[in-house]
């Protein structure tokens, strides 16, 4: 396993993480192969864990707690909030009010009394950059988490955070979590030209397209991912975006075999060759999905193959840019736009 500071922090984490979005009941995973999960991964060197109180609605941290349990001191341990946990209003976005509040949530979930990295999941245009911040320098300072970081915020936001940090005398956000892959290339125009001026960790979410670099995903072959059954048109080839995957996966393929690698090997092999990217978080249900995975751990792509995937997907293109979740406010709502 290789090992790289996370940005300007000082502290060493695996080239591949964790990310327990699926333990629960998106991923059907049960405790006891949670458990498994976690303890094949620090086996095999990952000591970086992710997750986030919405997945499962609590769920996924109760169970990363149970499986952590006498090993906290292995590992580095992140967290996110923002997303709406329950109907009543408050209890979503950044505000003061609800971040206290969401992080002595995922604590008690946890089973700890601090977290490592706690990470805004989403930029909230309705709460200031100085409230957020703010909120999380004081957390910080009683010690309550170590580090704060962001999560698929568009380039312009980390950069006004920054500068906000820097004018209101905070701590700043010291990491980013980017959707980054093959097939989902624009995070290469903006977000990593400004993570690196801004010395950021880089932890990328779906370095596998959720499934369709997985090997899984062919021409001519049922679609079986786990992502299919409640996400079924991420996977519907009559949609032009996913033609243009299935047609570059294919093409990938045929790099794969010619370099003698599977296909999950050139796909966290290409995250994680990018300067820029620190860990590519993979999110395994069983066992047997982690290990395909850590076979990619000391993966190091020639500059050819690297020039091969150039040639099917150009450096700063998204195949799918609707599915990135960081479309500026403005473009969804009309009234934002229009008097």
């Amino acid at each position: 396993m290789q090992y790289r500071i996370l940005g300007r922090t000082g502290v060493q984490v695996s080239a591949l993480a964790l990310g327990a979005m699926n333990f629960g009941k998106i991923g059907r995973t049960s405790q006891d192969e949670a458990t498994a999960l976690v303890g094949a991964a620090l086996e095999a060197g990952i000591n970086l864990i992710d997750t986030a109180d919405v997945y499962g609605g609590g769920e996924s941290e109760e169970m990363v707690g149970k499986a952590i349990a006498g090993r906290r001191d292995d590992i580095v341990l992140a967290t996110k909030a923002t997303m709406p946990m329950g109907d009543e209003r408050n209890r979503q976005g950044s505000s003061r009010r609800w971040l206290v509040t969401a992080l002595e949530d995922s604590l008690r979930r946890l089973g700890v009394d601090h977290v490592d990295l706690y990470q805004i999941h989403r930029w909230d245009p309705k709460t200031s950059d100085e409230e957020t911040l703010s909120a999380l320098t004081d957390l910080q300072r009683e010690g309550k988490i170590r580090y704060f970081g962001s999560s698929t915020f568009p380039a312009y936001r980390i950069v006004q955070a920054q500068w906000a940090a820097r004018e209101h005398h905070l701590s700043r956000y010291v990491t980013e979590q980017p959707s980054y892959s093959i097939l989902q290339r624009g995070i290469e125009t903006h977000v990593l030209p400004v993570t690196k001026q801004y010395g950021l960790g880089v932890m990328v979410w779906s370095p596998l397209a959720s499934g369709w670099l997985s090997g899984a995903v062919r021409e001519g072959r049922e679609i079986t991912t786990s992502r299919s059954t409640f996400m079924p048109q991420r996977f519907d080839t009559t949609i032009p975006s996913n033609r243009a995957r299935l047609d570059a996966v294919e093409q990938l393929a045929k790099v794969a075999d010619e370099a003698g690698l599977t296909m999950i090997q050139l796909a966290l092999g290409f995250v994680t060759a990018h300067p820029g990217v620190t860990s590519a978080l993979v999110g395994p249900r069983t066992l047997d999905h982690l290990h395909s995975q850590l076979a990619a751990a000391d993966i190091t792509l020639s500059a050819d193959i690297l020039d091969a995937i150039d040639g099917i997907v150009a450096p700063g293109t998204d195949l799918a840019a609707h599915e990135k979740n960081d479309t500026p406010p403005a473009l969804l709502d009309p009234s934002l736009r229009r008097r």
